[in-house]
């Protein structure tokens, strides 16, 4: 059991203009709650519509209640204070000649100030209602979650020592409630689940690798203590409440950053291949490889042979269209490392990591991913 397909989606969509409007007025009161939820939930109907339209065998809620794809850790979870958008996206991050490059800088006050305690759960609401308005037994329902560690940008020994005076401690109440977070969406019948954890791509290049080591952690530690609080959120099938065996598929997803259609790094896979391939107890690896920046397909050698490599062949940073006859070769070159039969292909990211959306179109989300699924059609059959 679990999820197989060869063709996949990452997470997030576009977010209406309409939703955009309705989160500036709801941070300022200007809304009532229960219309801005109307609001969200149509937002979301036209983000599961989309997809089934492209006709993927799996759907996301395009991550249309969240202000980023990791959000809802800091709106579910008491302790952060209150960080605005700039903590998750902080960073110099580099654009073409039409988006430019963009340099946002981390807010010196940033990190978690108390003890965290779980006010709701985070992401059990967007499973229910995805699950309402599409066909359940014809489509599987993937649920993203952010990798525990992705979290050590929210500590700092100066700001969050009185509450935890080392990052270990930190992130293991991190890793904690995204365990408990498993345990319930898989309680209610998820089937999916993605963790998601651009922060080790960033580990390749010296400049941002700096800023995590600053952290407490060397290179090694990162790939070893990192992993392993990833796979505690995983669990083993026994150790999550409710479930069988082998029910519940994950993914990891490794880009190099998205945003605004920037990005932070670019580089092999290389250097943490070895080490994060063949550590994550995730059965999907879902991996950047939309242009030059991811170099070649060879790291693809250290895939273990129970993982499926998800090839992010599509680019969701611009409105080029991507052929059939093009993936259908770059699957070819990949066949060099992995067996067919054990490659997949996606986007390479979300169309919206966060609400600052990136320079495309629904017109583009949807023939980009139309295109994947008669692509995968055609090379699997």
């Amino acid at each position: 059991m679990g999820f197989t397909a060869h063709v996949d989606v990452v997470g997030s969509l576009l977010r209406p203009p309409g939703l955009l409007e309705a989160r500036e007025r709801r941070a300022r009161e200007a809304i009532p709650p229960a219309e801005f939820k109307e609001i969200e939930d149509r937002a979301v109907r036209e983000a599961v519509s989309l997809q089934e339209r492209a006709g993927l065998p799996v759907v996301t809620d395009g991550e249309m209640r969240r202000e980023s794809f990791q959000s809802q850790m800091t709106e579910a979870v008491e302790g952060f204070g209150n960080p605005d958008l700039d903590a998750f996206l902080w960073g110099e991050w580099k654009g073409d000649e039409e988006v430019g490059d963009r340099e946002i800088r981390r807010p010196a006050d940033l990190g978690v100030r108390e003890r965290l305690r779980r006010r709701r759960h985070l992401a059990v609401e967007e499973f229910v209602f995805a699950r309402s308005v599409t066909d359940s037994t014809a489509r599987t329902i993937k649920v993203t979650l952010p990798s525990p560690s992705l979290f050590a940008n929210l500590w700092s020994p100066e700001v969050s020592g009185g509450a935890y005076p080392t990052l270990d401690e930190f992130l293991e109440d991190v890793a904690e409630i995204l365990r408990e977070e498993v345990a319930e969406l898989t309680r209610l019948g998820a089937e999916y689940l993605q963790l998601d954890a651009p922060h080790y791509p960033l580990l390749v290049e010296p400049e941002t690798r700096s800023f995590y080591e600053e952290r407490g952690w060397d290179l090694d530690r990162w790939l070893s203590r990192g992993i392993e609080l990833d796979n505690y959120v995983i669990g083993g099938r026994e150790d999550v409440p409710g479930s069988e065996a082998n029910d519940v598929t994950f993914a990891f997803h490794l880009c190099r950053g998205n945003q605004g259609s920037r990005w932070l790094v670019s580089g092999s896979y290389e250097p943490i291949a070895r080490h994060v391939f063949g550590g994550i107890h995730a059965e999907r690896l879902m991996l950047e490889y939309d242009d030059e920046r991811s170099d070649g397909f060879e790291p693809l050698a250290h895939v273990p042979e129970d993982k499926v490599a998800v090839l992010g062949l599509v680019t969701t940073k611009s409105p080029r269209q991507e052929s059939v006859e093009e993936l259908r070769r770059r699957v070819e070159e990949a066949r060099g490392f992995v067996e067919l039969d054990r490659l997949a292909v996606s986007p390479q990211c979300g169309f919206s990591t966060s609400t600052l959306g990136n320079a495309v179109g629904v017109e583009d989300e949807e023939r980009k991913l139309a295109t994947l699924v008669q692509a995968a059609g055609e090379v699997w059959g």
